[in-house]
């Protein structure tokens, strides 16, 4: 298949008043994720995985030394298409009531499961992910590093992710990792997207 770059799912001033720029969108998503695509168009050709989903060419090239762009850039698209899901305009607050509950069940609370986010989020050294996960039926949060992402780990389903490379939050937030994330979970984030995800897990 050949990989294109979606739109966004707003405009790229709409989560402006949430503490991601315009300017951020435009890098980040016009920018950086165009380039995942077009790498991972380029790195496929020859590699017999051309008629794969994005989703089969992630999993398949994971591991292979013959293979490491091509997964860093198909899986980068991957991990990106989830983002711009995760987020909407006017977005935070209370998570539905089935969503708040589970959340309860796993971390003690909404409160704790954003804490938790947070503290893996931070803890995750150099460029990464974030993740709240389905992991046969118990949810966790879970960092990893670079491209790598859940849809490769045995038994995961990602609920839940934010980017925690530089570029996702430099413009807005400099250095301000912590404060990127907070922001993400109080302000941005797209709870009925996420509770969608835990629904059909």
């Amino acid at each position: 298949m050949t990989f294109t770059l979606p739109d966004l799912p707003y405009a790229h001033d709409a989560l402006a008043a949430s503490g991601m720029s315009e300017e951020t969108l435009k890098l980040h998503h016009d920018l950086h994720h165009k380039a995942y695509v077009d790498n991972a168009n380029k790195l496929i050709v020859g590699t017999g995985l051309e008629s794969k989903t994005l989703e089969e060419v992630v999993r398949a090239s994971h591991g292979d030394p013959k293979l490491k762009g091509l997964f860093n850039n198909a899986a980068q698209h991957w991990n990106h298409v989830q983002f711009w899901s995760w987020m909407k305009p006017e977005g935070g607050g209370e998570p539905p009531a089935a969503l708040a509950a589970a959340l309860t069940g796993a971390f003690g609370s909404v409160e704790g499961f954003k804490a938790e986010f947070v503290k893996v989020g931070l803890a995750q050294f150099g460029s990464g992910w974030v993740w709240l996960v389905s992991e046969n039926g118990a949810l966790k949060v879970v960092s990893t590093p670079n491209g790598e992402n859940p849809l490769h780990a045995a038994g995961q389903t990602a609920l839940l992710g934010s980017d925690v490379w530089e570029h996702s939050y430099y413009v807005d937030f400099r250095n301000k990792r912590q404060g990127y994330l907070e922001n993400f979970l109080n302000k941005l984030v797209n709870w009925d997207d996420v509770a969608a995800r835990l629904a059909a897990a």
